[in-house]
């Protein structure tokens, strides 16, 4: 079965649509020369102005510039000096929003899956498309019974109301590590 990259339009939706949407789905990574192929099994969102765990909640900043473009780019950003963290933007353009790739085959964590990958600024800004060497595929996903919705991780500076919110989805039960 042929696979189909996930075009810009699939992304411009609110990220608290798009992250459990990703479940199941493919994240795509060329590393010298073959394509690491890895189903994403836990993802977060960050939508709006509102949020007060996103980076967009005090505004527009040249960190965060990115969040407010076009759907289906990567937001790549260092965090702690120390982990690059991956997000897919969503929504359209002008309004930030944004999905971060916690975990994908047998990879938990952004820091971990971003370190397994190479991926750090080099892709910052790049479209989620083959040609970047960077997508997303559509996969298979995972039956509801296995999807658990909960709260963000590390976002308690956001005070309860925020951190508490169920954006973050993990699949249970994830298939195949790696394709």
């Amino acid at each position: 079965m042929p696979r189909r990259a996930l075009k810009s339009a699939f992304f411009e939706r609110p990220a608290t649509d798009v992250a459990p949407a990703l479940l199941g789905a493919v994240l795509c990574c060329v590393r010298g020369g073959a394509v690491e192929r890895l189903p994403l099994t836990e993802v977060e969102a960050y939508e709006g102005f509102d949020d007060r765990a996103s980076h967009a909640h005090r505004g527009r900043t040249p960190r965060n510039e990115l969040m407010f473009g076009a759907p289906g780019h990567w937001y790549i950003y260092l965090c702690y000096g120390v982990h690059w963290l991956a997000n897919i933007v969503t929504g359209p353009p002008g309004h930030p929003g944004a999905v971060l790739l916690r975990g994908a085959g047998d990879v938990s964590g952004p820091g971990r899956l971003t370190r397994a990958l190479s991926i750090g600024k080099a892709e910052n800004g790049c479209p989620a498309a083959p040609a970047s060497g960077l997508w997303i595929e559509a996969g298979t996903p995972p039956p509801p019974a296995e999807i658990t919705a909960g709260p963000r991780v590390g976002v308690h500076y956001a005070g309860p109301e925020w951190s508490a919110k169920p954006w973050r989805w993990v699949w249970t039960r994830p298939a195949s590590p790696r394709h």
